[in-house]
C-alpha cells in the first residue's frame, strides 16, 4: 500500500536483488539487471509476492517450470508467480496503465496466437515454454517459463494485469491469483451456478480459497473436507456450511447424509490424496462434475468404469485462465470473503528460505506465507 501517486516518476536502479533456482532445492540471493518493458509491457516494481505448493514443485522437481526447452535448474531462473506490485515504467502502445498503479498479475499471458490462447484458454497455450532463441514463439508465464516474483522488478505483458484498490493491502492483493485459480475451477471448468452444491477436498490455499470463492457464487450447501481442524474452522469462516474431518468420520456418508442421499453437483479436489478422485466419485451424483486441482505424488488407480456409467465429468484445472482473476478481484474488491483470513505469515526478501521452510513445514500452522519485497 505504498504505491506513489499514478504519474510520479520512479527512480529505477540498473540492478536488483532476485533469488534464482540453483540445483533442486537450492535457491540463491544474486543480483541482476532490471528487464525492460517491451510492446504492451509494463515494468512492475514487486511489493509482495506469496508462496504457492506449485513454487514448492518447481523448486525441488523442476515441473512444470520449463526453461529454455528443459528443466529450470541452474538456468539463472527466478521462480515465483503470486505477485503483485506497483507499475514503475510503460513499454510502447501501453495506455490502460499509468505509473504508479497498483497491480496484481496474472502467471499466463500465452502466445496469443495459438488455438488455445484465440479460445481464451492461454493457461493451456500450446506453445508453453516457447520464448527463447530460435524457438520464440512470444509465450510468457512468469514464474513458470520465465523470471518471476522473488525478485524486486518483473515485466508483464498489460493482458496479465489487474487493478488492486488502494485500500487493499499488498499481503491481501498476492491472494488474488489463488482466487483466480478457484473462480476458473468453479465457473469456466465447472460452470457453477447458484443453488449448486459443492464439495471442497483438503483446505489448503487453493482448496480454502475455492469454499470462499463458492460461497460468493451462490453454491449451497458448501462442504468442506480435510484432517486438520484449525484449517476447516477457518473454512467455516469463509463460508463452508460444513466441514468434516476425514480422521474422525467417512468424508463420502457424510456428504451422502447432509445431502439426503443425493450427493452433489460439484467436487473441487484440492488434497492431492491417493484415493481422493475415487472417493470424489462416490460424492457426486450422476452426471456431477470433478475439478483436479492438486498433484498426487504418485500415479493412482481409478475406477474409470464408474465414471462412464455415470456420466461423470473431470477437469484438470491450469492456472487461472479466461479472466478469472479479475472477476476474483472483484469479488474480493467488494469484500464479498475474507481473504486476508488465510494470510498467516510475512518474511523479507531475504529470508526467502526460511518462508518456505515455513509454508512446507507448516510451522505455526502456516498456510498463506507472503515475502514483502517493497
Amino acid at each position: 500500500m505504498n504505491a506513489p501517486a499514478r504519474g510520479t516518476v520512479h527512480p529505477i536502479p540498473k540492478r536488483m536483488k532476485a533469488w534464482v533456482l540453483d540445483d533442486p532445492d537450492r535457491l540463491r540471493l544474486v543480483e541482476k539487471p532490471v528487464p525492460e518493458p517491451g510492446p504492451a509491457e509494463v515494468l512492475v516494481r514487486i511489493d509482495a509476492v506469496a508462496i504457492c505448493g506449485t513454487d514448492v514443485e518447481i523448486i525441488t522437481k523442476g515441473l512444470p517450470a520449463w526453461i529454455r526447452g528443459g528443466l529450470p535448474f541452474n538456468k539463472d531462473f527466478t521462480p515465483g508467480h503470486e505477485y503483485m506490485g506497483t507499475v514503475v515504467k510503460l513499454g510502447p502502445g501501453v495506455d490502460d496503465y499509468g505509473v504508479g498503479d497498483r497491480v496484481a498479475v496474472e502467471i499466463h499471458a500465452g502466445c496469443g496466437q495459438c488455438e488455445r490462447c484465440r479460445m481464451g484458454m492461454y493457461t493451456s497455450c500450446l506453445n508453453y515454454g516457447l520464448n527463447y532463441e530460435g524457438h520464440d514463439k512470444g509465450h510468457r508465464a512468469n514464474g513458470f517459463t520465465t523470471d518471476g516474483g522473488f525478485a524486486e522488478y518483473a515485466v508483464n505483458h498489460v493482458n496479465t494485469l489487474v487493478h488492486v484498490p488502494h485500500e487493499m493491502s499488498d499481503e491481501e492483493a498476492t491472494l488474488i491469483v489463488t482466487a483466480g485459480t478457484a473462480m476458473y475451477g468453479l465457473d469456466v471448468l465447472g460452470g457453477l451456478i447458484s443453488g449448486e452444491s459443492l464439495v471442497v477436498t483438503g483446505p489448503g490455499p487453493i482448496g480454502l480459497m475455492s469454499v470462499a470463492v463458492g460461497k460468493a457464487l451462490g453454491a449451497s450447501p458448501v462442504i468442506l473436507t480435510g484432517t486438520r481442524d484449525a484449517r476447516l474452522n477457518l473454512g467455516i469462516r469463509l463460508g463452508a456450511d460444513h466441514a468434516i474431518n476425514v480422521g474422525k468420520e467417512n468424508p463420502v456418508e457424510a456428504v451422502r447424509r447432509i445431502t439426503a442421499g443425493k450427493g452433489v453437483h460439484y467436487v473441487m479436489e484440492c488434497s492431492g490424496a491417493p484415493n481422493a478422485l475415487n472417493e470424489a466419485m462416490d460424492m457426486v451424483n450422476r452426471g456431477g462434475r470433478i475439478c483436479l486441482a492438486a498433484f498426487p505424488g504418485q500415479p493412482v488407480p481409478v475406477d474409470l468404469a464408474k465414471l462412464v456409467r455415470n456420466n461423470i465429468y473431470v477437469y484438470g484445472i491450469r492456472g487461472e485462465g479466461n479472466r478469472a482473476t479479475h472477476r476474483a478481484a472483484s469479488l474480493m474488491a467488494q469484500k464479498r470473503f475474507e481473504a486476508k483470513l488465510m494470510h498467516t505469515h510475512t518474511f523479507p526478501l531475504d529470508e526467502v528460505p526460511k518462508a518456505f521452510r515455513y509454508f512446507r513445514e507448516r510451522i505455526e500452522d502456516a498456510i498463506k506465507v507472503v515475502v514483502k519485497v517493497h
